[in-house]
């Protein structure tokens, strides 16, 4: 089938860029969030996503202007389910949660139409029952839009092999590069490999072994890269990594992940969410690991 309406569940880091890079491909784009400041705020984040593209020469101005006008921003679920083919949810990592939203939209959306989480750690299976088309549903995971151009797509026990088929075409129509996992597995590929790294620099900092600033000293210096984890931290949101944290110490009973969440939960609690609120693990804009002298070798 083509596609020509996708529905996104969740206004917030990911949201945003997903709805845009479908709206590149000459999809409209449906972006429902029940916060009217999210909304303006995913809308704006929408625009200025634009603008990079246009200076990374992915988009011409005419074409960034034109996937902008295909988006619609709205609290109206109606409205945003009204015509859609396919639906990618990215709201907070609670099961609850993501099962409630997707019951809503199964009262709103046809039959026919396809339901895909972008949940970054969660398993479908988890709330795969609460979206009342299980056999329609999977997970495809995006990543950071503006650099890569790869998804997951992650079936739960009870997903059809056509919904396989069917969200792989649509990755297809996006031309993205599809991992399509034989089964389901905590954090896809990528993320499996990246969540026991960020876990790794949680401890370290939550045991009081180092702090975070100088773990990413560690990391940036000897891999010789622009980035360590607590920067990334920042820039997925401290919020959501205390969300996914707390869900699995809880799910897994590990005393590790317990601490780690308590230790995240300091900064959540201040509201210091990262580069989103301008302040997490760094001050934003201009955060002290993108200083030349961060890492400075001694004289």
């Amino acid at each position: 089938m083509e596609f020509k309406k996708v529905l996104i569940l969740g206004a917030g880091t990911m949201g945003h860029q997903i709805g845009f890079l479908c709206a590149t491909k000459g999809l409209d784009v449906a972006v429902y969030d029940i916060s009217e400041e999210s909304l303006a705020f995913a809308q704006d984040r929408a625009a200025k996503l634009g603008r990079r593209f246009v200076r990374m020469g992915k988009l011409t101005q005419e074409e960034a202007e034109a996937a902008l006008n295909r988006m619609s921003f709205t609290s109206d679920a109606a409205a945003a389910a009204e015509g859609a083919d396919i639906v990618n949810e990215s709201v907070p990592e609670v099961p609850k949660l993501k099962g409630k939203v997707f019951a809503q939209f199964n009262e709103l959306c046809p039959e026919n139409v396809i339901f895909t989480t972008n949940t970054s750690t969660l398993m479908p299976s988890a709330f795969a029952e609460a979206t009342g088309r299980p056999e329609k549903f999977a997970a495809l995971h995006f990543h950071d839009v503006s650099f890569n151009n790869v998804v997951d797509i992650m079936p739960h026990p009870g997903t059809a092999p056509e919904t396989i088929e069917a969200v792989k075409a649509f990755s297809d129509q996006m031309e993205l590069v599809s991992i399509v996992l034989k089964k389901e597995s905590p954090g896809y590929v990528f993320n499996a490999l990246l969540t026991e790294w960020l876990r790794a620099a949680q401890s370290l900092a939550a045991r009081g072994v180092a702090e975070p600033q100088d773990v990413d000293r560690a990391w940036m210096g000897v891999m010789g890269v622009h980035t360590g984890p607590f920067a990334i931290m920042d820039s997925i949101g401290l919020d959501t990594c205390h969300h996914i944290t707390e869900y699995w110490s809880t799910y897994d009973d590990d005393p590790r992940l317990k601490e780690n969440a308590a230790f995240l939960k300091t900064y959540v609690d201040k509201g210091e969410l990262g580069a989103k609120t301008g302040k997490g693990f760094y001050n934003y804009p201009g955060p002290e690991f993108t200083k030349p002298d961060f890492i400075k070798k001694d004289k």
